[in-house]
């Protein structure tokens, strides 16, 4: 009994310091977990399934612009009829969204976004019976500004990130820099599915599956209630009537957005018209898709980033880098080598995701929570707006300008306008 009284505290120290060393160990490991925001956001129930579902109503946004260009030229032989088609279709949905968007704010997202998004759907529809039977241009006008109604997918997926972590700017951050990401991979996967589409099988097959995919993702989408956020309580004397426009600081901000979007029009109108010029009509999309690459990379470093100083700050010198970049495809393109204006878009669009992700948080702490959706919806009018002038000025400058190359020069300087902008307007303080 002594000796094994004796012999206990002999053998404990070799037996306890091992669990110590393990979790030693393992400690840093812990640590080495990058992705940790991102993760943390989609532990949340009910996350996935909302994600999943817009992910698949949002992926035509790439799709059903760069298929009725591809549709209408291939049919007409014109980028300049193709340019303005799309453009007024942008232009309808830039007055429009924010009416849908009031509503979805007022009645909730799964009653107007289900109805809205059928009109858009037989709109579509209409475009590609027109161009398949040879009807007259005005008709292409017509059915394209029929899709005005389609609600804005991305809008309402913020909106939800912004009800479930409204109390956590953090994790608001985190869930900002997935959607501008997982905009630019509908950017990425879309074209290059609509061009595949649209050249291998016949004209029309990207308008037909992008009319589809939009219509089996919103119903799916609207489907998830138990994430949805809610109405606004509609009190007398309480209901929300002052358009979001007429908020401080709002306005400048959308400006930008629609500097931005003109960036975004014209690239994609002259890198399909650059493709089409050097006999590879079928790598425009992966050509637009590498921009939208390198956006989307970028956006998701974005989202690891603790984010530090003012945000009107961070937007200045985003919007700097952006204007830098843009200069690179100009140059790019005046080399006539199709290779180096794929290294040229990739590092371009590094810029395009940081910029949108910081815009965005500007906008939605700059509109209250009851117009949220109109808000964000607001600034995406603004870029459609955007897009609409750029895709004009982009084919107007195709057959205009000294070849495709020089068409350039529209996105870059779209790109400076929008630093110029924020340069002017920059000096208002941000809201907390």
């Amino acid at each position: 009994m002594i000796l094994f009284l004796a012999a206990r505290p002999v053998t404990a120290p070799p037996v306890r310091p091992a669990p110590r060393r393990r979790r030693a160990r393992f400690r840093p490991l812990a640590r080495l977990r990058p992705f940790a925001p991102y993760r943390r956001i989609f532990a949340v129930p009910g996350t996935r399934a909302f994600t999943a579902a817009n992910l698949l109503a949002r992926l035509p946004m790439g799709m059903l612009s760069i298929s009725a260009v591809l549709m209408i030229a291939g049919s007409r032989g014109s980028y300049a009829l193709a340019g303005a088609v799309t453009a007024t279709g942008l232009a309808a949905t830039a007055l429009a969204g924010p009416w849908t968007a009031r509503l979805i704010d007022r009645y909730g997202q799964s009653r107007i976004a289900v109805p809205a998004t059928a009109l858009a759907t037989l709109g579509s529809l209409s475009l590609l019976l027109c161009v398949h039977y040879g009807a007259p241009d005005w008709t292409l006008f017509a059915s394209y500004a029929a899709t005005a109604t389609t609600p804005n997918t991305g809008g309402m997926s913020r909106a939800r990130w912004a009800h479930l972590f409204r109390d956590d700017p953090a994790a608001q951050h985190t869930a900002n820099s997935f959607e501008q990401a997982a905009d630019e991979l509908c950017f990425l996967l879309g074209p290059v599915l609509a061009t595949l589409l649209c050249t291998t099988l016949f004209p029309e097959a990207g308008t037909a599956v992008g009319a589809a995919l939009l219509l089996t993702g919103v119903l799916l989408f609207a489907a998830q209630r138990r994430t949805e956020p809610p109405v606004a309580p509609r009190t007398a004397g309480h209901t929300p009537t002052r358009s979001p426009l007429r908020l401080p600081g709002l306005p400048p901000l959308l400006s930008t957005f629609l500097c931005t979007g003109a960036i975004f029009g014209s690239l994609e109108v002259v890198t399909l018209a650059y493709a089409d010029a050097h006999g590879i009509r079928s790598a425009g999309g992966a050509l637009l898709a590498l921009q939208a690459a390198g956006s989307g990379a970028a956006g998701l470093l974005y989202g690891l980033l603790r984010p530090t100083g003012r945000p009107g700050r961070r937007f200045l010198v985003c919007t700097a880098a952006m204007a830098t970049l843009m200069l690179l495809p100009l140059l790019a393109a005046a080399t006539g080598s199709p290779a180096a204006l794929a290294i040229a878009l990739l590092l371009a669009g590094m810029a395009t995701a940081p910029t949108m992700v910081t815009g965005m948080g500007l906008v939605q702490s700059r509109t209250p929570p009851g117009q949220l959706n109109e808000g964000m919806t607001l600034a995406v009018t603004a870029l459609l707006g955007g897009i609409a002038a750029g895709s004009a000025g982009g084919g107007w400058a195709v057959e205009h300008l000294a070849g495709p190359g020089a068409a350039y020069g529209v996105p870059a300087a779209a790109a400076a306008l929008a630093l110029t902008v924020t340069l002017l307007t920059g000096r208002r303080p941000d809201r907390p």
